[in-house]
């Protein structure tokens, strides 16, 4: 059970790193990490599919993907548009909105007693594939639009446009 919490706390402290860090490259090492984590949360709660999926799917292709995208993007901060202070404020009170609903979800939270799983075979790929391709077939293929939209979407900003340099 301490293992758990443990990993948990890992999960929590990358995650927050990943949104603190100044440098992107170093946010999406951050977010692998974090993905790391949550193979093992899949570990330890017997979903030996997910994890490889997980450990697979988002730490090996969509973060490369993110990195790749990242530095095709050529940021610095020359590029980087003046954000205005509204912007500022307006961030600043949706950052307490979210500190205030953690707050008050842990004022609700208490402890349980441990789930003791009545199937052990709740985990398996066969259990798995027909949930997801029979119960779960819409969001399943939705899901599959938004990523084909998003590697579009990166496509798009990772090519230059020829037609404004000749002009």
């Amino acid at each position: 059970m301490s293992t758990f919490y443990f990993i948990a706390f890992l999960s929590v402290f990358f995650s927050i790193l990943v949104i603190t860090a100044k440098n992107p490259v170093h946010s999406i090492l951050y977010l692998i990490i974090t993905f790391f984590t949550f193979t093992i949360h899949y570990i330890l709660m017997n979903a030996e599919f997910l994890a490889v999926v997980n450990f697979i799917v988002y730490m090996g292709a969509i973060l490369v993907l993110f990195l790749y995208t990242l530095m095709l993007m050529n940021l610095n901060k020359e590029s980087e548009p003046h954000k205005s202070i509204l912007i500022k404020i307006v961030g600043f009170i949706a950052g307490g909105c979210f500190l205030a609903t953690i707050v008050a979800a842990l004022k609700a939270l208490h402890v349980s007693q441990p789930v003791i799983l009545q199937n052990p075979g709740l985990g398996l790929v066969k259990n798995l594939g027909g949930i997801l391709f029979n119960e779960y077939l819409l969001p399943f293929e939705l899901s599959s639009i938004l990523l084909l939209s998003a590697m579009v979407g990166a496509v798009l900003l990772a090519t230059k446009d020829k037609e404004s340099k000749t002009a």
